[in-house]
């Protein structure tokens, strides 16, 4: 036997042991940690309020409640999450396309420039209005009756009649909403506005909710991967709409890793533009890393574990190089002050750099189911450290880690919270 194969075998139990001790240590470490049952009490404490967004919102939207709704099940009665759902249900359009946002109808006040309200017969106390740049709020409900459904156990929900169709035929509705209003042909991939990853504000004009003459189209990876999501929980709950969406859901997947995955760079490209990109050509947005959508693409399950590993470490020396304080960085690097009309969006301003745990608690999910539980366990103490320093969720944080926006943002708590479930979890079983 050759010397080091000898010494190989001698060494494979001590490895095995030093792996074991390791395992041990982490598992203490997350037990243990004070800041997590301090996270855990503050989230509850900030569901127990409420449905809107946070503070500074007075709409609950789809988007945000689909990332606390898991949390909100813990203090609230199941009907009432179940009612929520229904709202957004019957302000649906005849199209299938699903509001942003509702809002009890005495509170909306229509304002020059401000939201377009929608009405519907079906639904006597609450309008809705959409944000028609991002495309994610049909596949933001369908992912949150999933999760309303695993929790409750109700699965008679899919046949509760809203009009003259029910629940699940009216999650088909806003699928094919999908394919028929914002399918790209060519790319076999989903599309909405010019926005910064994840984000729901357009390039142009001053405030940019809203599709205008100046949008430009394009495909990002955020969308597809949350209709990948919305189709495989879609599939689980409404098995006969298998027959038709399991090709569809294959195709996108496909599609994405195809035109979207840059493999020579291990990240997505932020956009692949319909026509022409709105930026100069000597700007090279392909540069950019986004954050957010890179963490939705591996819950969609698109990459495996080399390339989630890469990401991760992208996302790492993206932190270091912005002095920023979590991967919840949006993007980096950032773009141009000149690239956004909105005055929000400068450089590592809210969506275009901000810091948010409300996605980087997502990546942090991420890590623990692939695997990643030493990296998740170190990558969360900056997200969770300045809840308990700032006494709150914030919406979002600066590159210097100061907090802006509304102090209870419900995604972040939601998202927290489970990430701090899913490594004690982990750690119980280990």
């Amino acid at each position: 036997m050759q010397y080091w194969m000898f010494m190989l075998i001698l060494a494979t139990p001590l490895w095995g042991y030093l792996a074991k001790q390791t395992n041990v240590g982490l598992k203490e470490d997350i037990l243990n940690n004070s800041a997590f049952a301090e996270v855990k009490e503050r989230a509850l404490n900030v569901v127990k309020t409420g449905f809107n967004a946070g503070d500074g919102y007075g709409e609950v939207w789809i988007r945000d409640y689909n990332t606390f709704i898991e949390l909100s099940a813990e203090v609230f009665d199941a009907k009432e999450l179940e009612e929520n759902l229904l709202v957004f249900f019957r302000l649906q359009g005849e199209d299938g396309n699903i509001i942003d946002g509702f809002i009890p109808q005495e509170k909306a006040v229509a304002t020059p420039g401000g939201y377009t309200y929608i009405y519907s017969d079906l639904e006597p106390n609450y309008c809705g209005h959409k944000n028609t740049v991002e495309t994610d709020h049909e596949s933001s409900l369908i992912q949150a009756v999933y999760k309303y459904i695993d929790i409750s156990g109700r699965k008679g929900f899919l046949d509760i009649k809203v009009g003259d169709w029910s629940v699940a035929e009216r999650m088909e509705m806003a699928m094919n909403f999908l394919m028929t209003d914002r399918w790209s042909e060519k790319y076999g991939l989903i599309y909405g506005a010019t926005t910064a990853d994840w984000g729901d504000v357009q390039h142009c004009h001053p405030w940019g909710v809203y599709i205008t003459d100046c949008t430009h189209y394009c495909i990002d990876i955020y969308d597809n991967a949350m209709m990948i999501i919305a189709l495989d929980n879609m599939m689980e709950l409404v098995p006969r709409a298998r027959a038709k969406w399991q090709k569809v859901r294959n195709g996108l997947a496909k599609n994405c890793m195809e035109q979207l995955w840059d493999s020579q760079n291990q990240k997505f490209v932020p956009h692949i533009y319909l026509d022409k990109s709105p930026f100069p050509s000597d700007f090279n947005e392909d540069e950019i890393f986004y954050h957010g959508g890179t963490a939705v693409a591996i819950e969609a399950g698109l990459l495996n574990k080399d390339q989630i590993n890469n990401s991760l470490a992208t996302m790492i020396e993206n932190v270091k190089a912005s002095s920023a304080a979590s991967i919840g960085l949006t993007l980096f690097p950032p773009y141009p002050e000149w690239a956004f009309e909105n005055k929000g969006m400068y450089p590592y301003g809210y969506q275009n750099g901000g810091d948010w745990t409300w996605f980087g608690g997502r990546m942090i999910q991420q890590l623990v189911r692939y695997g990643f539980v030493s990296e998740a366990y170190q990558e969360i103490q900056p997200m969770t450290d300045r809840v308990v320093v700032n006494e709150g969720f914030f919406e979002w944080y600066t590159v210097d880690n100061k907090p802006e926006g509304s102090g209870t943002f419900r995604g972040s708590a939601g998202v927290l919270y489970k990430a701090i479930g899913m490594l004690e979890d982990w750690a119980q079983k280990n």
